[in-house]
């Protein structure tokens, strides 16, 4: 009998996979000296060149898949028939060589050379797998085309597989004086770690899976911290476990139904106060200092290139042939403040963010909005969109609730139509973007549209999402009033000077009102005749919108 070689266990196919664990991350930065920053550029280098020929790779497979006449066999399969459907695709992957295992393989033979001296097999593996998902996206029809790695946007992140080899993290023990090191080609990278912050003190103490070097642009080259490339080093360490939660970051208990729309965000809790306010209305990008620069790097490009240009300004065409464009010292400085501008908008966005799920979480923790398709908001709201970015929060907001032990749950606008519903009479009548209140003929409103939505999210059925219940009818007396002491906080904000869009009912003629108005900025059939409350009672007609 054939003695067994030691460390060899069973086939791939015997292997059974092991239990998805919690992962949380938790960022270091480096301290790198000149000698390590070239070699990390280096390093770094050699992995763009192995992902783009990945790509290159399996754009080749995915084309030939393409043209096979199966192909458009698998294609005829009813998309009811699903078990027939994925096997019939799952064969023509496997011919084709289109699978995550086969780019495994094919990078073996790439990895050669002098790109063998910077990036390990492992490391290889990882760069199989990014390009494989990549590609995946183009061949489910997500995403049009991949993008290959050009030498001036670089190659700024490569991660690990696992942390006992290759690329890896070292934490000594408190004996050793408790530093932290990543290792990589031989070099030791120290790690800045603060041991008071409770956040790097807690992350430390669970089981590293595996590290991730990310490259980051500086403001410049003398920013602190930053190599001559004006580039800064830090590890993201892939934790096992779930994140810290602070003391202070409370979770209530309970129901909060969310209406969020491109600039704003309704929230209507089944016990508490209901809100409506400007999405992320503390920031403040500075636009007119962003202009400028833009029209600086236009000007220095244009001395820098001239024969890409014509009389008249305009860019010359050159067909199919690629333009190189020469890019002056000074263009690249300015491009870097204008990045840095751009970089902390973002970093402010990332924070208002955090706090503001922070504070949906301490309502309740059951989130109920509609499942909304930011992709087509990027097209009709491009500006708000691209300044608040209401897509980035609900993922946050999906990892929150998460890591909580809360729920978050997306209904289906196609279903549901919160805005269009009228829970009195169970009828579904479609109104127009610029209609923002809700009044119906069965009584119920005039009532501010946002909030009404989130009303019915948060008292919806999410087994039958349409609102049309009777049992609205209890939880409609005690929620009006909430939803109007909302409305009404929105209009004491707006009479203090804070600028708020048309989408809240305001006035047309400006969303900026002066303090010395004394008239509430209501729509002319919807003003009150009073400071209170006890306007909203009496009868009012339709508003005419």
């Amino acid at each position: 009998m054939p003695k067994k070689c030691q460390g060899q266990g069973k086939p791939k196919e015997e292997q059974e996979k092991r239990p998805a664990t919690p992962t949380f991350l938790l960022e270091l930065p480096l301290v790198v000296d000149a000698g390590q920053a070239a070699r990390l550029r280096a390093h770094l280098e050699a992995a763009r060149h192995l992902y783009n020929a990945l790509l290159s790779e399996g754009q080749h497979r995915l084309r030939r898949m393409r043209a096979d006449p199966t192909w458009q066999e698998a294609r005829t399969f009813p998309r009811t028939h699903k078990t027939e459907r994925a096997a019939a695709f799952s064969a023509l992957r496997k011919a084709h060589g289109f699978t995550e295992a086969a780019l495994h393989e094919a990078v073996k033979g790439l990895r050669v050379g002098w790109i063998a001296e910077h990036v390990e097999a492992v490391l290889a593996q990882t760069l199989a797998t990014r390009a494989y998902r990549a590609l995946n996206r183009v061949c489910l029809g997500k995403a049009k085309r991949v993008r290959f790695k050009s030498r001036g946007r670089g190659f700024s992140s490569i991660e690990n597989k696992r942390n006992d080899t290759g690329l890896r993290f070292v934490l000594q023990p408190p004996e050793d004086g408790n530093a932290g090191y990543l290792l990589w080609n031989g070099d030791q990278l120290p790690a800045l770690i603060d041991w008071k912050d409770e956040v790097v003190t807690y992350g430390l103490r669970h089981r590293i899976k595996y590290a991730r070097l990310i490259q980051r642009p500086a403001s410049s080259k003398r920013a602190t911290g930053a190599d001559e490339e004006g580039y800064r080093y830090v590890v993201q360490l892939a934790l096992e476990g779930k994140p810290h939660h602070k003391p202070k970051h409370t979770v209530g208990k309970g129901t909060v139904g969310g209406d969020l729309g491109p600039s704003s965000l309704a929230l209507v809790p089944q016990e508490g106060e209901a809100s409506l306010e400007v999405f992320c209305a503390e920031l403040a990008p500075d636009a007119r200092a962003i202009r400028r620069l833009q029209r600086q790097m236009d000007r220095q490009r244009r001395a820098g290139n001239p024969e890409h240009y014509d009389e008249k300004g305009r860019i010359k065409k050159q067909g199919n042939k690629k333009l190189r464009w020469k890019q002056s010292k000074r263009y690249q400085a300015t491009r870097r403040r204008k990045a840095t501008k751009e970089r902390k908008l973002a970093a402010h966005r990332k924070s208002l963010h955090g706090r503001k799920v922070h504070e949906v979480m301490a309502l309740g923790n059951t989130i109920v909005i509609e499942k909304i398709s930011y992709k087509t908001w990027q097209k009709q709201f491009g500006k708000s969109v691209g300044l608040r970015a209401p897509g980035m929060f609900v993922e946050l907001l999906r990892r929150t609730v998460a890591s909580t032990g809360g729920t978050l749950v997306e209904v289906s606008t196609r279903t549901t139509a919160l805005s269009q519903w009228c829970h009195g009479c169970g009828r579904r009548v479609k109104k127009p973007l610029s209609q923002r209140w809700h009044q119906c003929e069965c009584g119920i409103g005039p009532v501010q549209r946002d909030l009404y939505s989130a009303f019915l999210a948060a008292y919806l059925d999410p087994a039958a999402p349409i609102p049309s219940c009777a049992r609205y009818q209890g939880y409609w007396e005690g929620a009006e009033a909430r939803l109007r002491a909302a409305h009404e906080r929105t209009i004491q904000r707006a009479k203090e000077g804070q600028s708020m869009p048309r989408s809240f009912g305001l006035t047309r003629a400006g969303a900026r009102l002066p303090k010395s108005s004394g008239e509430l900025p209501l729509e002319p059939a919807l003003r009150l005749r009073g400071e209170g409350l006890e306007a909203w009672n009496e009868p009012l007609e339709p508003p005419r919108l």
